[in-house]
């Protein structure tokens, strides 16, 4: 039998064998994903990324080299410690890479078809040119957009720009995830486009202390909650300005799941309660457009929610008191001008007249079957389309399998998987 030191020194060079062989496999990154996959992808997508975690990859094989190293070269009791305890920081850095590269793996992986991969490409180029148009304006430079699919009722988004699992890197990517049942309405991706314009600005922090400022006569309680709302605030706004009454009606499927979800309010939940975000959705419409549609969506939705069912307590007050501030909320949203913006409101930079109803329509008798068969106008026009199919889907139910099947076309037209007129 070997003597206590032999015995763990044996143990953990066999450790240390397995953690850095681990390692060294990781290189390979079409083990993460299949090379369809990964060709799925417009080629600079596709190389901003390999190159990426090529570059987290190479570290953690330095660090394991280093781990291999130090139990070379370890020859007393304390030196073996030192050693077990690197042993055990290099396994939690393999873990947080490992993460890095699966949250990749699956994102790419999800471009399962052909046809997956050109409507996923379509929604990166759609979250792309959101943002471009703002960024663009205030000489910022645009981050590059990977969508993928996956389950659940809303979107999300792993903004560029900040640090990832292996707490080293920073995500050279916006990886927004768009769930299925909205794949052929997304603008959700809108909102979430939104989000990263508004952490590249600093928007989301200017407009919480801009509705502080501006909700100063509320009743106790209400501002502090509207200013902690800002950040969903600020990206429901980008989703508007862009798509119009599209992402209204968007919203309420999403957050349409009954009385304990609507009427919920969570300390520290960074989203409005339901019931107050579809109001202020429609009280964006109201501003804009006027009367519409929207009128008769926030009748059923008052309808369905009627406020006395709303609790007594903080949450019933909140909701109450709230909502005669709609329309100052949507002025200071849209209206104000903001040190983000160059000194500028949102509405001077997106115009949401370009996604009114009448707008969108007119441009659709105007252009005919050539708005969703053209590349010119479809390359040109892709934002404005979400808007118009989104439309039409909210205001047509009749003719939802048509427009579902237009969008879908020219999704894939714009997404280089059906080739266009």
């Amino acid at each position: 039998m070997s003597d206590p030191n032999t015995a763990v020194r044996t143990q953990l060079a066999r450790q240390v064998a397995h953690w850095t062989a681990a390692a060294m496999r990781l290189q390979d990154l079409d083990d993460l994903a299949s090379p369809s996959a990964w060709n799925s992808l417009e080629r600079y997508l596709g190389l901003s990324i390999r190159q990426h975690l090529t570059m987290v990859v190479e570290k953690l094989k330095r660090e394991a080299t280093f781990l291999q190293t130090s139990l070379n070269s370890a020859s007393s009791t304390a030196d073996i410690l030192t050693v077990r305890r690197q042993l055990l920081t290099f396994r939690k850095r393999y873990l947080r890479v490992e993460a890095t590269l699966d949250f990749y793996a699956d994102a790419i992986s999800t471009r399962t078809s052909t046809k997956m991969a050109g409507l996923l490409r379509a929604c990166d180029t759609l979250a792309h040119r959101s943002m471009a148009q703002i960024l663009d304006q205030l000489g910022k430079p645009t981050p590059i957009v990977l969508t993928y699919i996956d389950k659940g009722l809303g979107a999300s988004i792993l903004k560029a720009g900040l640090r990832l699992w292996d707490e080293t890197s920073l995500n050279p990517v916006a990886a927004i995830k768009i769930t299925r049942h909205n794949l052929h309405r997304p603008t959700a991706l809108i909102h979430e486009a939104g989000h990263q314009v508004a952490h590249i600005t600093g928007w989301s922090e200017e407009l919480s202390a801009a509705l502080a400022a501006g909700l100063t006569d509320a009743p106790a309680g209400v501002a502090e909650a509207w200013r902690s709302w800002a950040s969903e605030i600020a990206a429901d706004a980008f989703s508007f300005v862009h798509t119009g009454y599209a992402s209204v009606a968007s919203l309420y499927d999403v957050v349409d799941g009954g009385e304990s979800i609507v009427f919920r309010y969570p300390p520290g939940d960074p989203h409005p309660v339901g019931y107050l975000r579809v109001l202020l959705g429609v009280e964006m419409c109201r501003q804009f457009y006027g009367a519409g549609p929207w009128d008769d969506l926030a009748l059923a939705w008052t309808q369905q929610y009627p406020l006395q069912r709303a609790s007594g307590g903080t949450s019933g007050q909140l909701l109450r008191e709230s909502v005669p501030l709609l329309p100052s909320i949507v002025n200071i949203t849209l209206r104000k001008p903001m040190r983000s913006f160059g000194g500028r409101p949102l509405v001077a930079l997106i115009n949401p007249e370009r996604v009114k109803p009448e707008t969108l329509l007119a441009l659709e008798q105007q252009l005919g079957a050539a708005l969703y068969t053209s590349m010119h106008w479809i390359w040109t026009e892709a934002l404005r389309l979400l808007a118009l199919t989104g439309l039409r889907k909210a205001t047509s139910v009749d003719r939802t399998t048509e427009t579902i099947k237009l969008q879908e076309q020219w999704m894939l037209r714009l997404g280089g998987a059906l080739q266009a007129a």
